[in-house]
């Protein structure tokens, strides 16, 4: 008897221990259990970490190639900018100048405060270029035809004169007022540009005349208007009196034209 309590007891034992060994063991699992959803959650969240911080990264990314794009746009317009500006600058120091006209002796093509551009780059001057002159100087022809300079500090004429070339150096000219003819080399000029056809010789020579090499002969468009070459106080104009070739009317703007002939 008392060894069957005595293997009761044990097997109470025994079935105990099993049962706290297998509530150990549950727990374990459960435990386990836990673990595993503790590691999973946090290797969710690490990737959507690593997401995030990509997502962060190309975000940065893409903003920082829209500021380098704009900062390359910027420059690019300074840039562009600063280089019209200094082509600009560099036209209007070496190329243009502009001139303000005073007077009507160019009428019907230019008129009293029109405003010029006169380039001092240019070839010739030729026949039909209209010219910026510095009045400084008269020069007429002897019985020789030989350069003679007048002195002209008592004339009350313009400083600066705005003339047509009308006889280049090496050409014969003549001037008739009872046919009202301009004639170079023997061939009446065709005047398109001119007002009027009245033409008054002048008192600076007795044509016709041979304009001596460097020198040139100049009209007004406005003939019966106009001080010129015919007059013995500005005579033949030479070269280095020559300021500049009108190029441009530019005002006012609604006679804009380019005066090339």
């Amino acid at each position: 008897m008392a060894d069957e309590i005595k293997n009761n007891l044990q097997n109470e034992e025994a079935e105990n221990e099993i049962e706290e060994s297998a509530e150990e063991a549950v727990e374990a699992v459960e435990e386990a259990s836990e673990d595993i959803e503790d590691i999973t959650e946090d290797a969710a969240d690490n990737d959507d970490d690593e997401e995030d911080d990509d997502e962060g990264e190309d975000e940065s990314s893409e903003s920082a190639k829209k500021e380098s794009k704009l900062v390359d746009d910027i420059l690019e317009i300074v840039e562009s900018t600063l280089l019209t500006v200094f082509v600009i600058v560099m036209i209007f120091t070496y190329l243009l100048h502009p001139v303000v006209v005073d007077g009507s002796s160019m009428n019907d093509t230019l008129f009293d405060g029109n405003r010029i551009f006169m380039t001092t780059v240019y070839t010739g001057p030729h026949y039909g270029d209209i010219l910026v002159i510095d009045n400084n100087k008269s020069y007429l022809l002897d019985e020789n035809n030989k350069i003679v300079e007048r002195d002209i500090s008592a004339s009350h004429l313009k400083e600066c004169l705005i003339k047509r070339v009308v006889a280049e150096p090496g050409q014969t000219l003549m001037i008739d007022p009872d046919k009202e003819q301009v004639i170079v080399d023997g061939k009446v000029l065709d005047e398109p540009y001119i007002k009027d056809t009245v033409i008054d010789a002048g008192d600076a020579f007795n044509f016709p005349i041979t304009i001596p090499e460097g020198y040139y002969f100049v009209m007004g468009d406005n003939r019966r208007g106009s001080s010129d070459s015919r007059v013995s106080d500005i005579g033949l104009i030479k070269k280095d009196q020559i300021y500049g070739k009108a190029v441009l009317r530019y005002s006012p703007i609604k006679d804009f034209k380019f005066l090339l002939f």
